[in-house]
């Protein structure tokens, strides 16, 4: 304690009057115009001094030195404990304080008690950044996110800028490792395969992935109940991990990649300000490799780095990785058509009949495409991107459908010419009128089937009419039949023979 700035004779009064007169501290107090706490603690000092009144012969320095003698130097203290090591050891599951201590007094009988234990451990923390005082335990948690800033990419010819390179940052909680991707953007696609890259780069899984409120991942931010896109929610499900997304305004939630943030900021994107990439292939060799470096970096104020902390800690607590990466899958839904087809990027897939006018949901990879009605897969079918055609499984197929297999476009028109040159040559336009001649087999049927009503002779008047009419379709001649139009004579010029020129396509067209 410093010397207080009182003379040694107010020191001299206060014990004269406490000891010889035996007057209160209040009474004390206000004699000698000090707050009666300071008279008793000048009190209490002299007590453990050992004096007692008259004082003697002390002078005012002999006394001085037995009331405020410089603090005697403190007992060697006992053994500290490792706090370092306590920090790492809590982020091993089950592990807990109390545990860590009764192996310390294994360790050394006479050492601190655990409150005392407790207290130094918890000062020693307060000394660490807020990141790292997180308790955040091994293999549990994986931080992801994008930082603001990003790399340019150009053009190998021009030197043009070609796009922006967005970095994926994921930091494993408990040992601050982490790892950086260039991606081309943040779209759906790219963000899901880089949580499939940095699940290869760990050798392993967390437990969980806390994302931030991306559009990509989650498709409605919400503080207690966010949607998962599906594809995201896929990719998790196939490697047995979880998605908490962070809290919209809880930066606290995700401190750990905030930081790592900062780090590829400072230690990647500075050191490659420089640099200009022509490909994200270039330009994540050269990250990989600051990567590394960055996680051998050791700790300003814990023993080792992240990477020594990852291979003692972390990797051992992952989840093994499943046997085959994620392939990635878009998710989308359709409408099935009248026709038992869905439409995906404009090829035509079938399904089940009895599930027409239904709405499914499509999920697309690369070389398949697979639709699920409340759940279940009702259709699988190898991709094709060859537009306006179909791709169609018998067995989805009615059997009053099945028949007309064996059909084709040359067939059919061969079959209507039967009936007469005008009746020849519009099935003929009919089904050169679709974008694939398969999509008017249904409406050519059905014409050829109104000569069972109206017959033939009826029927190639009424396709005269229709030709006359550029009006191809079933329900024009079904109208013309039906009014009797077919009956009544053509306008003057109108009237159309079966004409031969270059144009028409007759059925050897379709052979």
């Amino acid at each position: 304690m410093p010397r207080p700035h009182t003379t040694m004779r107010k020191v001299r009064e206060i014990l004269r009057l406490r000891w010889s007169e035996k007057l209160s501290l209040r009474d004390v107090a206000l004699a000698v115009a000090m707050p009666h706490a300071t008279v008793a603690l000048y009190e209490k000092r002299a007590l453990e001094a050992g004096l007692s009144w008259p004082l003697s012969e002390l002078d005012d320095d002999a006394l001085e030195n037995l009331l405020f003698a410089p603090a005697r130097t403190a007992p060697a203290q006992r053994d500290q404990p490792d706090f370092a090591y306590l920090q790492r050891e809590l982020r091993h599951k089950g592990v807990t304080l109390q545990l860590l201590f009764d192996e310390y007094r294994e360790a050394r009988p006479d050492g601190y008690g655990y409150s005392q234990f407790c207290k130094l451990y918890r000062q020693w923390r307060r000394h660490l950044d807020v990141v790292m005082r997180q308790d955040h335990r091994a293999g549990e948690k994986l931080f992801v996110d994008f930082p603001g800033l990003t790399i340019p990419i150009y053009d190998a010819a021009t030197l043009a800028l070609s796009f922006r390179a967005e970095l994926f940052v994921a930091v494993l909680g408990a040992s601050n490792y982490f790892f950086v991707e260039a991606l081309r953007s943040q779209e759906l696609e790219h963000w899901v395969n880089a949580h499939a890259h940095c699940f290869s780069f760990l050798g392993g899984v967390p437990s969980i992935v806390v994302c931030d409120n991306l559009k990509s991942g989650v498709t409605k931010a919400s503080r207690y109940e966010p949607d998962l896109n599906a594809t995201f929610h896929e990719m998790a499900a196939h490697y047995g991990t979880a998605i908490i997304p962070a809290r919209p305004y809880k930066p606290r939630d995700k401190a750990k990649v905030e930081v790592g943030v900062q780090i590829v900021e400072r230690w990647i994107m500075a050191r490659l300000r420089k640099e200009r990439f022509t490909s994200l292939g270039d330009l994540n060799e050269a990250i990989a490799t600051l990567v590394e470096r960055a996680n051998a970096k050791p700790f300003k104020k814990l023993e080792g780095s992240p990477a020594a902390l990852f291979e003692e800690i972390d990797r051992p607590a992952l989840r093994p990785l499943p046997d085959t990466p994620y392939e990635f899958a878009s998710w989308r839904r359709a409408k099935v058509n009248i026709d038992y087809h869905v439409e995906i990027e404009r090829h035509y897939y079938s399904v089940l009949y009895r599930l027409a006018r239904e709405v499914v949901e499509v999920r697309l990879t690369s070389s398949v495409v697979e639709v699920f009605f409340k759940n279940k897969r009702v259709a699988a079918h190898l991709r094709r991107y060859d537009k306006g055609r179909h791709s169609t499984e018998a067995a989805h197929m009615p059997d009053s459908h099945r028949r007309y297999l064996e059909w084709t476009p040359g067939r059919i028109v061969s079959w209507a010419e039967k009936n007469g040159p005008a009746t020849g040559e519009f099935i003929n336009e009919l089904l050169l009128s679709r974008p694939h001649p398969e999509q008017g087999f249904r409406s050519a049927l059905g014409v050829m089937g109104l000569a069972k009503k109206y017959g033939p002779q009826r029927l190639e008047a009424a396709c005269a009419r229709a030709l006359a009419l550029r009006s191809f379709s079933y329900s024009s001649v079904a109208s013309i039949l039906k009014h009797g139009l077919d009956q009544r004579p053509l306008a003057t010029g109108s009237t159309r023979a079966h004409p031969v020129h270059r144009n028409i396509r007759g059925p050897n067209y379709y052979h």
